[in-house]
């Protein structure tokens, strides 16, 4: 009976991990700015905020603290591959780390890559190809 419930349990947890995962591919197919992140992770707030603080408006996703991230920033290849016409690019941030930020469909990184674009002058040119700013 109690391998039974475990099953059951991990069948549930697939199953929550399955509508994440579509929810922010999702997300990152329609909105020109997504910041994925855990419930009540500060960082998720600092990378919001300093979009925020450029002018772009980007939709924030939280998610539970027990899913993978791997299978969550998973999504930005195809994004990449239907908004680029088929081409992979080659800056996904390389890392499997929450919060994840995608702008324009891709993966940029996390809030110390979007630091380290903002620094070096790379973030504004990104926001307004990606159509998140108007001027």
């Amino acid at each position: 009976m109690q391998g039974a419930k475990a099953t059951a349990s991990a069948a549930a947890a697939a199953t929550d991990d399955d509508d994440e995962r579509r929810e922010v591919r999702r997300a990152v197919e329609e909105k020109p700015v997504v910041v994925v992140g855990r419930r009540g992770c500060c960082m998720a707030h600092v990378a919001r905020r300093l979009l925020l603080g450029q002018g772009a408006n980007p939709a924030v996703l939280e998610v539970g603290d027990d899913v993978d991230p791997a299978a969550l920033v998973d999504v930005a290849p195809q994004a990449r591959r239907r908004k680029d016409g088929g081409k992979a690019g080659d800056d996904d941030g390389g890392a499997a780390a929450l919060p994840a930020v995608f702008i324009g469909g891709r993966l940029v990184g996390g809030l110390d890559r979007l630091m380290a674009m903002h620094i070096a002058g790379e973030l504004v040119p990104v926001l307004k190809q990606a159509g998140a700013l108007w001027l």
